[in-house]
């Protein structure tokens, strides 16, 4: 597959701490948290070619199903995409790490048959850009899967989610905000959502600013010019 030429550099995004946290914590939350089981949930019942946004250390890899021929995983992060070829070495199926930015995918229009977005849409610095971005490489048809964190239903959590996007989560969570409405998002970048439920994380336990979150599918049915 050739790849598209972009302008953004190879590691746009660069947060060495936050990505080694990151990378421990994500694995204990496998099971700790339940995430293993949400990420089959996500990735269930899909076929063909994938592109996945944000990789990171490549924890999805070992959940997508046999009838997924290949994945295009990307991810800006040098320390998690180092991890992400690791992971990509055990994987079932053909999985091409790619560094790259949400906003610039270096690939062709309309190549894939599904897209998946797993706590990356929080992160990343324009998401108008970054979901306009998918729409155009999936076929119509295709469908993007999603699992990202969003804004708290009652007023004072996501009073809280807001201040804190303003001041020192983004910082200190690689470029986090919890407080965006990603739904709203995905539908008003041209994507029909078909199914989703809320889903608090972790289940148990007390309530922190990245808690609320979607999973659920969308559906690219239109033609983008």
């Amino acid at each position: 597959m050739r790849l598209r030429s972009t302008k953004i550099p190879k590691d746009a995004v660069h947060h060495p701490v936050f990505a080694r946290v990151y990378a421990r914590m994500s694995v204990a939350a496998e099971t700790r948290s339940g995430m293993a089981a949400i990420r089959a949930d996500l990735l269930t019942g899909l076929s063909g070619r994938i592109i996945e946004i944000g990789a990171g250390n490549g924890l999805n890899f070992a959940h997508y199903p046999p009838a997924v021929s290949e994945v295009v995983a990307i991810e800006p992060e040098w320390y998690l995409r180092q991890l992400a070829l690791r992971s990509a070495l055990r994987a079932g199926m053909p999985v091409d790490v790619v560094p790259a930015a949400a906003e610039a995918l270096p690939v062709k229009s309309e190549a894939f048959d599904g897209a998946v977005a797993s706590l990356v849409l929080c992160t990343v610095r324009n998401v108008e850009r970054s979901l306009a971005e998918i729409l155009r490489v999936l076929r119509p048809g295709g469908e993007l899967r999603f699992f990202e964190h969003v804004r708290a239903d009652d007023r004072a959590m996501a009073t809280t989610q807001r201040a804190l996007d303003r001041t020192v989560w983004p910082l200190v969570c690689g470029g986090c905000h919890t407080s965006r409405d990603t739904l709203a998002a995905i539908e008003r970048a041209g994507f029909v959502v078909e199914e989703y439920r809320r889903v608090k994380m972790p289940k148990r336990g007390i309530r922190l600013p990245t808690s609320a979150c979607v999973l659920g599918v969308a559906r690219r049915t239109t033609v983008v010019d």
